[in-house]
């Protein structure tokens, strides 16, 4: 039932309310406040004041209700960070596997509890080192990985038996997990045991991110192969990351990354549904990535409401019936768009607030940006603060004593419905439009991002919205930190690598591993044990993605203006 507020509550509710408005427009005049509009990041407006007559149409037991409960607004486990911290999992990638691996080694010393890699743009795009669309870029963006000996010199050392790892990367994730697991079995590890993520998330590419290569029906024909294949042979592996970052990168509002990702994440679920999985066998394992941005209380909100979506998507719509399938889970990250080069030291402060903003939203993982990563790959010390900002969280805040801490406030429980009522009805326009596909093929998430992104970036010109050290309160200054730079010998130096092995490998058995990815991209086998065949055989990226682009044809984005 609705919170248990009589009517005369409401009533002096009401009365106090005008009481104190004609009392602040007596003492203050006719401009009682420094700004005509006050409006979140994502400019929805706020009222002055909230009180319970802005949710007395809330029902606790089916709206907020307690942590590992339906419907999980505050939070998927029982006991939350008073039970275990989050998981720290800061990304890193940088020039060679090798370079990564130490960078990997230090933050594991340092606390880290999990791994996130990032991967340079050629192998992001499905290309080796060596290809002519690849010069200039080895290594500078993330790791460069070309063939299963680079990823075994990625996790040299690590225990990938009993740490997780997550890695960032789209079009080629089914061959870079390929790769990852066959680098396991030929360590004597059981592709069982094995734990992490692949972000795997195509359709956010075709909205925002703009990483891809096959149109978007193969693209997710692929996805569906490794969400099968994830869940009857890898069964702790998350095969799809479904990601909200990059489309809140893009440009988005929190409203529309909050409603474009599930609407995402529908259509993943109808696809492997309609590949005969139960949805009970493979939900479980879906993950999601959400972006913590600068509006501390629009992101709690945001994180919130889309616990509580999911879980009735998964209960209402698909009709799950394990709760672990009405689970949300999610990583994290700050939001990159938000770092400035101006006046640098200022992101870690931003990066604090954000990181503070996922936690008290629940967040199972959390990535938190570095000061310098609006300049370069971070350097050491960056990223080692980066960490401790978690850390310092977590240890010394007290603010993972209490579970969901800000629930109950009017204010974020106001916000948290209004998000979900709104984020609803952009997913029935969606629906109405066929699914997130059509709506895709449609340009009407590309162009909704596009029209938010001008007008919050307006808002920036004209000063309406406040960027600190950028268009108030700037200096001149010269950039007072360093920057990590990436020695241009790399390029040679993997190239030469990738050579070596395409020399000593053998060709024919490279031949028919090939031939064998591309019977299952034309038929109806599934794709994964052919490309783990291929890993172990030293099939390059390039080589399979060549297949791919052959196969199924290549990707050209139509352009939103």
């Amino acid at each position: 039932m609705p919170l248990t507020f009589n009517a005369k509550i409401f009533d002096d509710i009401e009365k106090g309310n005008k009481k104190w408005q004609e009392n602040l427009d007596k003492v203050f005049g006719a401009k009682p406040e420094r700004l005509t509009r006050f409006s979140t990041v994502s400019d929805r407006e706020i009222n002055r004041i909230y009180t319970p007559a802005d949710v007395r149409d809330q029902d606790f037991a089916a709206d907020i209700g307690f942590p590992g409960d339906y419907p999980f607004t505050r939070g998927v486990q029982p006991s939350m960070y008073r039970g275990r911290f989050w998981t720290m999992r800061m990304f890193a990638g940088l020039g060679s596997a090798k370079d990564t691996n130490k960078r990997f080694h230090l933050l594991v010393k340092e606390g880290q509890t999990g791994l996130s890699t990032a991967f340079d743009m050629p192998t992001l795009m499905g290309y080796d080192s060596d290809a002519p669309k690849a010069r200039g870029e080895c290594g500078k963006c993330g790791v460069a990985i070309d063939t299963l000996n680079d990823m075994e010199d990625l996790f040299e050392g690590l225990p990938i038996d009993k740490i997780t790892t997550s890695m960032t990367i789209n079009p080629p994730a089914s061959i870079i997990w390929a790769m990852y697991i066959a680098m396991a079995e030929k360590r004597g590890i059981d592709r069982k045991v094995l734990g992490g993520t692949i972000q795997n998330d195509m359709l956010k590419e075709f909205i925002a991110q703009k990483t891809f290569m096959c149109p978007p029906v193969p693209s997710v024909r692929i996805i569906e192969d490794t969400v099968e294949f994830g869940t009857k042979e890898v069964p702790r592996w998350n095969t799809i990351s479904i990601s909200g970052y990059h489309i809140r990168e893009a440009g988005s509002t929190a409203l529309q990354e909050l409603a474009f990702t599930l609407a995402d994440g529908i259509a993943y679920t109808e696809k492997a549904i309609e590949r005969g999985l139960d949805v009970d066998d493979f939900a479980p394992r879906f993950s999601f990535f959400f972006n913590s941005h600068l509006d501390f209380f629009e992101e709690i909100a945001k994180l919130r409401a889309a616990r509580r979506m999911w879980a009735k998507i998964m209960k209402g719509r698909f009709k799950a019936k394990d709760p672990r399938s009405w689970w949300l889970r999610f990583h994290t990250q700050t939001a990159g768009c938000t770092l400035t080069a101006q006046q640098p030291y200022n992101n870690v402060v931003r990066t604090a607030l954000q990181a503070l903003a996922a936690i008290m939203g629940g967040t199972q993982s959390l990535h938190t940006n570095s000061l310098d990563e609006v300049l370069a790959i971070p350097t050491e010390e960056a990223a080692t603060i980066a960490l401790r900002t978690q850390q310092i969280i977590a240890e010394e805040s007290g603010v993972a004593n209490t579970i969901d801490p800000l629930g109950g406030s009017y204010f974020v429980e106001a916000l948290t419905d209004q998000m979900e009522e709104e984020a609803f009805d952009i997913i029935q326009k969606i629906d109405d439009m066929g699914g997130m596909l059509s709506a895709i093929e449609k340009n009407f998430p590309q162009q909704e991002i596009a029209d938010s992104a001008y007008h919050y970036q307006r808002q920036i010109d004209e000063k309406e919205k406040t960027v600190v050290g950028v268009n108030k309160y700037a200096v001149e200054e010269e950039i007072p930190v360093e920057v990590l730079e990436i020695d241009e010998e790399l390029e040679s130096l993997q190239i030469e690598k990738t050579n070596r092995v395409k020399t000593e490998r053998d060709n024919q058995r490279v031949a028919e591993c090939l031939e064998k990815v591309g019977d299952a991209c034309s038929g109806k086998q599934n794709i994964m044990e052919p490309l783990i065949d291929a890993a172990k055989a030293n099939v390059t990226l390039q080589e399979v993605c060549d297949v791919y682009r052959k196969v199924y044809g290549e990707y050209r984005d139509p352009g939103i203006y």
